[in-house]
């Protein structure tokens, strides 16, 4: 089983930045795949960054690409996603999320565990 602990959301201005945490615990059964996840009222949740487990492979979503990026500290069980020149439209829960990864890909689908979410809320 694993845990996931996030931290790092908050109110930011249009163009300015913040560094979302997500802490794993409990022992897996192996190495695992991290990624970033959102939804806002009215959306379907969409994934934002994933990473593979050693942090060689990473996804972005078009909408992310050049401005978020996602990276991991396996000695600290951490993954963390840098947002920057953030938009108005990237308000939205932000959702940790894990899944198992033998083969060290950076996967955007079956994902087994998840966090409480983080609110973003990008002003004007």
């Amino acid at each position: 089983q694993v845990q996931l602990v996030e931290s790092g959301g908050g109110l930011v201005q249009a163009g300015g930045s913040l560094r979302l945490s997500c802490a794993a615990s409990g022992r897996p059964f192996s190495r695992l795949a991290m990624g970033w996840f959102r939804q806002t009222p009215g959306k379907e949740r969409e994934v934002v960054a994933t990473i593979s487990w050693s942090g060689g492979r990473t996804y972005y979503s078009d909408s992310v690409k050049g401005r978020f990026t996602i990276s991991r500290d396996n000695a600290k069980n951490t993954v963390y996603l840098q947002m920057n020149s953030l938009k108005l439209e990237d308000t939205a829960v932000y959702y940790c999320a894990a899944r198992f990864d033998l083969t060290d890909v950076a996967g955007i689908s079956e994902y087994a565990y998840w966090g409480q979410g983080t609110q973003v809320t990008v002003s004007s």
